[in-house]
């Protein structure tokens, strides 16, 4: 299990230099207008999102689980306290196919508990089973 910050930042190539240097890592993952880091020391998946708009600002965060049943654990005990989630989905988003559920903190920010299953090649938001939800960002 990791933790995982999802970051907005102006300039993709720069924030990709600074952040390879920082945390002596190179991204898993480029795409336009996306990179991702698995970094292990510290355990961390960093994700960058080019905006135009939000220069550094958080995007959602998420922790990163090793399998589905993990995910669903989660949902469970996140629902059990009284939390409201997305529920558990079978997803095609930033680049990859994921088993995940959301839930929304009193601040706004937005935590995704999730579980990567393959690469894909879209960024857009596709719930499996359900084509017509659609979104443009990959974050509910």
């Amino acid at each position: 299990m990791r933790l995982q910050l999802a970051l907005n930042v102006t300039d993709l190539p720069a924030a990709i230099d600074f952040y390879s240097k920082m945390f002596d890592t190179a991204p898993a993952k480029i795409r336009d207008g996306y990179a991702n880091f698995a970094i292990e020391n510290p355990p961390l998946k960093l994700v960058l999102f080019e905006s135009a708009e939000s220069d550094g600002s958080i995007n959602h965060l998420g922790v990163e689980v090793e399998t589905a049943d993990q995910v669903t654990d989660a949902e469970r005990r996140l629902s059990q306290a009284g939390l409201e989630t997305t529920g558990v989905d079978d997803t095609i988003c930033c680049f990859a196919e994921k088993a995940e559920t959301w839930v929304h903190a009193p601040d706004g920010n937005r935590w995704e508990w999730y579980v990567k299953k393959a690469d894909a090649d879209q960024i857009e938001m596709v719930v499996l089973g359900r084509p017509d939800e659609r979104s443009t960002t990959c974050c509910p």
